[in-house]
């Protein structure tokens, strides 16, 4: 399977050969379209016929790198927006982990039922574990909005 970053290279590198193509065939059209509009003395009326179908020929060719040249321009952009859209998806993801990984913690630690731990005996440990794990909740809903990741 192809991955994103070789089908970028691929793109980038289909553009510049548009481009050179672009800039090969360039100069060409200016000359023939030069020799058809003058009529130079050494060209006689039956190859006229020719240099007018060749100058067709070239401007199709133009023609054609550019429509390229913004398809693949089109694709490049598809691309990135769909890598940006990736990568919004996972910095949500991983804000969620970063959520629940504190709270698992704390409830594997706590649903151990370790007899040496003297806050398992007191009855209000219940609500200030809920109190602990709503706090950082917040806490870390509060820091991601303030560094702007959420």
């Amino acid at each position: 399977m192809i991955s994103a970053k070789e089908t970028l290279q691929d793109i980038d590198k289909l553009k510049r050969q548009m481009l050179f193509l672009h800039k090969a065939v360039w100069p060409l059209c200016e000359v023939i379209g030069s020799l058809e509009r003058d009529r130079v003395q050494i060209i006689n009326e039956e190859s006229l016929i020719y240099f007018k179908e060749l100058y067709d020929h070239i401007i199709q060719v133009m023609d054609i790198t550019e429509t390229l040249r913004d398809i693949l321009a089109s694709m490049y952009i598809y691309l990135s927006s769909t890598s940006n859209k990736m990568n919004e998806i996972m910095k949500v993801l991983t804000i969620i982990s970063t959520i629940f990984i504190p709270l698992s913690f704390i409830v594997v630690l706590y649903r151990m039922n370790l007899s040496n731990m003297p806050e398992l005996s007191w009855p209000y440990m219940p609500p200030v574990l809920w109190l602990i794990m709503i706090s950082i909740v917040v806490s870390m809903i509060a820091y991601f909005k303030n560094k702007k990741w959420l």
